[in-house]
This record gives C-alpha cells, sequence and structure tokens, in this order.
C-alpha cells in the first residue's frame, strides 16, 4: 500500500473574495516653483510625465503578456491615475470606472506642488510627518482617521462588486501604504513609498485582506529608479 503524502499546495483565492492588483500611477509631471500645480476638488492634479506616460504602457503590456484575468479596471478622480489605467483598459475593451474615495490623502495647505518643495527643502513639518508617520501633521491635511475610513470604504465597496474576480485599481503612492496598513495591521508608514507604476497584490475577502505582493516593478527598466522622491 502506498504511504499517504501531504504535498504543500499553492495559494487559493478563498471563495467569494476579490484579487486587487493595486498599481501606483506612473511619474506626474514636474513641480516648477511658482507655478501651481492645476487641482481637482482642491488635490493636487498634475498630467501624467512623458516618463510616466511610457511607465503606463509596460504595466498594460505586463499585465497582457502574464494573461491576467481582469474583469475591471478603477482610477480615481485625479488625471494621473486614469492616464495610467488608459493603456490597459484600451487594450482590454474595458470602461475605465472611477472610485473617489481612492484619491491621494489631502494634504491641506500643501497642495498643488507644495508637498514637493516642502519634502526636498527638508521642511521641519515633513520631516516630523514621516517621523510620526502622520499626514495629518500638515496644516489643514487630512485627519488620519478619515483617510483611513474612506480608502477602506472604497476598496470594500470594488471588492462587494467583484466577488471571485480580478480588478486592476489604479491609485496612489499613499493609499496604497494605507490599503497595506490595514490589511497588515502595520506601522502606519511600513508600506508607503510604492515606486511609480509598481503593482501590488491584495485579496480582499469578506472576513480578511491578504497582502500577496508589494511593489513589483520586475517589468520596467532596470535603470528606473525613484531615489529621492517624495513618498507619494
Amino acid at each position: 500500500m502506498a504511504e499517504v503524502e501531504y504535498r504543500q499546495s499553492r495559494f487559493t483565492t478563498p471563495p467569494g473574495a476579490c484579487e486587487m492588483l493595486l498599481i501606483r500611477h506612473g511619474e506626474s509631471a514636474a513641480y516648477v516653483p511658482g507655478e501651481p500645480m492645476p487641482l481637482c476638488d482642491g488635490h493636487g492634479d498634475p498630467p501624467l510625465h512623458p516618463a510616466g506616460r511610457d511607465q503606463a504602457e509596460k504595466v498594460a503590456r505586463r499585465l497582457i503578456e502574464t494573461g491576467e484575468e481582469i474583469r475591471a479596471i478603477y482610477a480615481t478622480t485625479l488625471q494621473r491615475t486614469v492616464q495610467t489605467a488608459t493603456p490597459l483598459a484600451t487594450q482590454l475593451g474595458l470602461e475605465i470606472r472611477i472610485e473617489p474615495r481612492l484619491r491621494e490623502v489631502f494634504l491641506g495647505d500643501w497642495e498643488g506642488g507644495e508637498y514637493r518643495l516642502r519634502m526636498a527643502q527638508r521642511d521641519p513639518v515633513a520631516v516630523a510627518s514621516v517621523e510620526r508617520q502622520r499626514w495629518d501633521l500638515i496644516p489643514g491635511a487630512e485627519p488620519a482617521e478619515d483617510f483611513a475610513r474612506r480608502v477602506r470604504e472604497g476598496l470594500e465597496a470594488i471588492a462587494a462588486a467583484h466577488p471571485n474576480e480580478v480588478v486592476a485599481v489604479v491609485v496612489h503612492g499613499g493609499v496604497i501604504g494605507e490599503i497595506l496598513r490595514q490589511a497588515t495591521r502595520s506601522e502606519a508608514f511600513a508600506f508607503v513609498g510604492a515606486d511609480n507604476a509598481s503593482i501590488s497584490h491584495v485579496v480582499v475577502g469578506p472576513d480578511r485582506w491578504m497582502v500577496r505582493c508589494f511593489n513589483d516593478t520586475s517589468h520596467l527598466s532596470p535603470a528606473f529608479s525613484t531615489r529621492g522622491e517624495p513618498l507619494i
């Protein structure tokens, strides 16, 4: 009689769960002091930099070539996410759906490019916000509890609409960090700093969220680097 064997098995998505590919938008246009970025409902709303458009094409190529069975594509109200999602949506023949609750954390008085300048200059408040892991140290910024709540509501709404499906969700660095914080119950900024056009993978089920991958950039050029960039 053959001996019974119990081999290791691969991960299986729980029934009813939604697999989400969290894509950070491509690199956005540079901030030039004295030339405020356009705003959308108070949020800085720069378009993609030409390098960001190239990154968006690489994301689409990666997901098409790997055969991901993506059933829906989401972006936020900010144009850099829509522009990043467009090549993938075009190739898959899918409409880009907008989920406003997943827009970036609101940075109050530092919107419109001021945040980038303050971070580059090592402003004491900017340094403190990183050390204490709270965006809301910035004057007028969104309270941490409000940001966490709306991100969770937005993600759960998508998951509820797509049980047993894979969806692509193009969002922002701060949002990815918050989602993974909630999934892992980590420190607030443990997952802040995802690279532009990176892919993170979470499984959102009715009982828990599971992190499968963070900051995959294998589809980008080896020369790609974001050293020295702001966190979001």
